[in-house]
């Protein structure tokens, strides 16, 4: 079972643009509403692969019944924290050259109380968990410490944490020795405060994180492919993609198929690879299945390209 924690959940709904002209009136040629969240993503990603998961979030009002129907019925077991704050909703505009644009919403702010019983559910439902992935911003109320404290009390308990946030909170957490962190490129780049500019530039960073405290580093580098680097070494994956439809998700799909795979090595990081590379052919949050995945596609390797320029570089 892998456990996911979304502090900050909300309701997405995602519109398909033939494109984005400000002022006017534009016709959506689809729709879609999910429930969202970089944690719910992975519970989703992880349910449609057929392994059992467990969504912890913190729930209110409205929108957070509505997240909480979304899940069941996509058969993902939903551990809610009441909250008095109603759940966010996003909005998503994909454009039909694969552009998106996405309006976040902040949502609501957590009591102290709250906070506490959050924490106390994550242990609550932690026995059984393979994996506890832990992702996403950190809403109103709680601090940029409250992850190190998560990663802390999960391994008191002797669980495994996979943790996929940025800035303060991550730079927090990294003392206590998450078992591996997931940015993409330009949270990569803000953590060591200096540009990427090619896969090598990547590696360094990723490095610096370990040296900080991460025991592995899965880092997305978008259309380049992903890196993974540990103890054990580096790896570059990267995958054939026909078209690109959305790439809401794909990074949360990508850790899916990560912790599916045992969270470690080689074949980890191809099966994270796969995942990704389906995930941005689909419309929408849309998590792939078994059958959207073409592992003949992926190419993993222990030879890094470091002298590869990314395609797209983060100043």
């Amino acid at each position: 079972m892998i456990l996911t924690v979304t502090p900050n959940p909300s309701l997405d709904r995602t519109y398909e643009v033939p494109s984005l002209d400000r002022g006017e009136v534009i016709r959506a040629t689809g729709e879609r509403m999910d429930p969202g969240g970089k944690g719910v993503n992975v519970s989703r990603a992880v349910a449609a692969a057929g392994q059992r998961t467990v969504a912890v979030l913190p729930l209110g009002g409205a929108p957070g019944a509505l997240v909480a129907d979304l899940l069941d019925k996509q058969g993902i077991e939903v551990a809610p924290v009441p909250v008095a704050g109603a759940t966010r909703s996003n909005i998503a505009l994909a454009e039909a050259d694969g552009v998106l644009t996405k309006i976040n919403a902040p949502g609501p702010e957590l009591s102290e109380a709250e906070r506490e019983l959050l924490l106390e559910t994550v242990r609550q439902q932690s026995g059984d968990a393979a994996w506890i992935a832990c992702c996403g911003s950190l809403p109103r109320g709680l601090a940029p410490s409250w992850y190190a404290e998560l990663v802390a009390r999960t391994h008191a308990a002797g669980a495994r944490i996979a943790l996929d946030t940025s800035g303060p909170a991550l730079l927090e957490a990294l003392r206590e020795r998450p078992d591996v962190v997931k940015p993409n490129a330009e949270e990569l780049a803000g953590a060591v405060g200096r540009p990427l500019a090619t896969v090598g530039d990547a590696v360094k960073a990723a490095e610096e994180l370990r040296a900080m405290g991460a025991r592995a580093v899965l880092a997305s580098l978008g259309a380049d492919g992903q890196l993974l680097v540990s103890e054990e070494g580096a790896w570059f994956g990267s995958a054939r993609v026909d078209t690109v439809r959305s790439n809401v998700g794909a990074g949360d799909s990508s850790l899916a198929g990560f912790l599916i795979a045992g969270g470690s090595g080689p074949d980890a990081l191809a099966s994270a690879v796969a995942h990704g590379a389906a995930a941005v052919q689909l419309p929408g949050s849309v998590m792939p299945t078994p059958g959207d995945l073409d592992p003949a596609a992926v190419t993993v390797t222990a030879e890094v390209p470091v002298d590869r320029v990314l395609k797209e570089p983060v100043s």
